[in-house]
């Protein structure tokens, strides 16, 4: 792969603004982004728990499916996704099952469930996909935590304990 630190910081900054507009339409701020191998946006993609009422509908898990569609599991191993926080273990797995090569990630997970608390509507696990990635039977490269106070700063007043007061500003 071509990719490049600076580059990775600008598709990373990329789903930033994926995030705050999930947030922004009402639902969770979350973005995911799918790079090939010279740096080209080949597809993006927000959460949708809110808006189609999908548990399962988070941002990477949405990339990777429509990602596994279009494209065949050899062109995604030369492929990354960025997403603005760590994938679960579900968005982890379809990462695995599509078959990409890289993945380039905001805030880890640990720094999530450290922010969120015990929110009913994300009961963040706490298991890095680097363990997830390390499981399977073929490599998957991990780059990240990287630019936690940006990734962070799309989450500041939107969870709660109850789940039941959310801030779209």
């Amino acid at each position: 792969m071509t990719m490049n630190h600076e580059d990775d910081l600008a598709l990373l900054r990329r789903t930033i603004e994926l995030a705050e507009a999930s947030r922004a339409r009402g639902d969770h701020p979350f973005g995911a982004l799918l790079a090939d191998a010279e740096g080209n946006v080949l597809l993006e993609a927000m959460n949708t728990c809110g808006t189609l009422g999908d548990r399962t509908g988070h941002a990477e898990r949405n990339l990777m499916t429509e990602a596994s569609r279009k494209y065949g599991p050899e062109f995604l191993a030369g492929c990354t996704m960025y997403a603005s926080a760590e994938p679960c273990a579900m968005c982890a797995g379809s990462a695995y099952w599509a078959g990409l090569g890289r993945v380039v990630h905001g805030l880890s997970e640990k720094a999530l469930k450290a922010l969120i608390g015990p929110d009913p509507e994300n009961l963040t696990m706490d298991l890095p996909c680097r363990d997830i990635f390390a499981a399977g039977q073929r490599k998957v490269e991990v780059v990240g935590p990287l630019l936690e106070e940006e990734t962070a700063h799309v989450h500041e007043g939107f969870w709660t304990t109850s789940g039941e007061h959310r801030s779209t500003e």
